[in-house]
């Protein structure tokens, strides 16, 4: 086959993928739209209560008039800060104790039904000692979102780096490396994809444990606006904060997943 044949079906074959993905993009945008439509039909004929199920339009007026007096961008605002501190605070945490648990195998072994514990254990009901225990303020909401993943991280991370090619581990030791250079060049740089998968993981859950911190313990964010709407039925605070949490989640989550592709491309 010629050289000229293999480029142009080449060709073929990536504009064929390149449909295929603005066909997928299409109908998930119509999907959106037709599910948002409905619901706005829904309530407009009363086939539903829009008091209790607000309509599109009931949030969009709701959002404006927050977006007018400023009140919703202090909210959002502390609800992301909250998560991305959260966030980083898992990440540095878990990769460093799975270093050493990596290091150390008796420890491992020591701690490793302790870290399963711990991850099984429902999270929603460490947050209110939480709260006893750091008072009602970010940082005890902080640390509700780093305690959903981080038990996870560790975990995870420790088994993939156990999990790493031996016989690259044991070109390191036959060319007289130490267990240092088996961790910065087999251990760290081949599970790469596995870290960002993990983070991948992690920020939804980061933010999920943020927004059950401010449920119980506080005075600002989207977690307090779903649970204050609720109690004084202002249903449409509480849908619309539900929908900026999703464009929160996709967002970040996007953002990771660019990460991924250039780590990936570039390895």
């Amino acid at each position: 086959m010629s050289r000229e044949s293999i480029s142009s079906a080449q060709e073929s074959y990536l504009r064929k993928l390149q449909r295929r993905q603005h066909r997928i993009t299409v109908i998930r945008i119509l999907i959106f739209v037709l599910f948002l439509l409905l619901w706005e039909t829904a309530v407009r004929c009363s086939w539903i209560d829009g008091f209790i199920f607000s309509s599109p339009s009931r949030v969009c007026r709701t959002f404006a008039d927050m977006w007018k007096d400023r009140s919703i961008f202090s909210h959002v605002g502390i609800t992301l800060a909250e998560t991305l501190a959260s966030f980083g605070l898992v990440v540095v945490l878990g990769m460093s104790v799975a270093v050493l648990l990596w290091y150390n195998e008796e420890l491992s072994s020591i701690l490793e039904p302790y870290l399963v514990v711990l991850n099984s254990l429902p999270k929603s009901a460490l947050a209110p000692l939480l709260i006893v225990w750091l008072g009602a303020n970010m940082k005890s909401i902080i640390v509700a979102g780093i305690s959903v993943a981080v038990f996870g991280t560790v975990l995870n991370l420790y088994t993939g780096f156990a999990e790493m090619d031996p016989d690259k581990i044991k070109l390191i030791y036959t060319l007289r490396g130490s267990k240092r250079d088996v961790l910065w060049k087999v251990i760290l740089p081949g599970t790469i994809p596995l870290q960002i998968s993990v983070m991948k993981v992690n920020i939804g859950l980061c933010l999920v444990g943020v927004v059950i911190g401010e449920f119980i313990g506080a005075r600002q964010g989207l977690g307090y606006l779903i649970i204050y709407g609720s109690q004084v039925f202002k249903l449409d605070w509480v849908i619309m904060s539900i929908m900026i949490l999703c464009v929160i989640a996709m967002a970040l989550y996007g953002i990771l997943n660019l990460i991924e592709k250039r780590c990936l491309r570039s390895r």
